[in-house]
């Protein structure tokens, strides 16, 4: 089955989540001094996405600081996200679950099917989204492979560089 891929400069694919704490989360009633960054992850069952989810969460603080909402988000049910963030140590990083395969394809993540018992039947790959506050789609970055994400200091380090130089999304060809 073909996925395309949104395009930077283009709405974002909507996004409607459950939270770990109960509540609804939706991606156009977000509203970021900068970006909304949607950080997709594996599932509890990747050790890679702990490490990375958990380097994250060391620079939570400094995301909020430039304008940057963070979301986590996995196709992980209830169970499995709460023990993620408990077990992880993300709090207070808000948690999504229950990515549908739909959305996953929306956004044009990548997704695998278990080859262990320790993995669900299926699970998108890591990505990574930042959304503007008017709901324009400014950057993604996917990975078919657990191994492969991007460098989160510099992305850190260019947020004020893109806010001041209205730094446009690049991609934008894009078929």
């Amino acid at each position: 089955m073909s996925v395309s891929m949104p395009v930077p400069g283009n709405p974002a694919p909507s996004l409607d989540l459950e939270l770990i704490i109960g509540a609804k989360w939706r991606l156009e009633d977000q509203s970021p001094d900068a970006f909304t960054m949607i950080v997709f992850y594996r599932g509890l069952h990747c050790p890679i996405c702990k490490n990375f989810l958990n380097d994250l969460r060391g620079d939570y603080d400094a995301w909020l600081e430039k304008g940057v909402e963070v979301i986590n988000v996995s196709m992980d049910p209830k169970e499995k996200a709460e023990q993620a963030h408990k077990d992880w140590g993300l709090d207070p990083i808000p948690m999504g679950f229950g990515l549908t395969e739909a959305q996953a394809r929306d956004w044009g993540l990548y997704l695998s099917g278990a080859r262990n018992d320790g993995e669900p039947e299926v699970f998108s790959e890591p990505g990574l989204a930042w959304v503007k506050p008017d709901g324009t789609l400014w950057m993604l970055e996917m990975s078919s492979t657990p191994f492969v994400r991007p460098d989160m200091k510099m992305l850190l380090s260019k947020v004020d560089f893109i806010r001041e130089k209205d730094y446009p999304p690049r991609g934008t060809k894009a078929a």
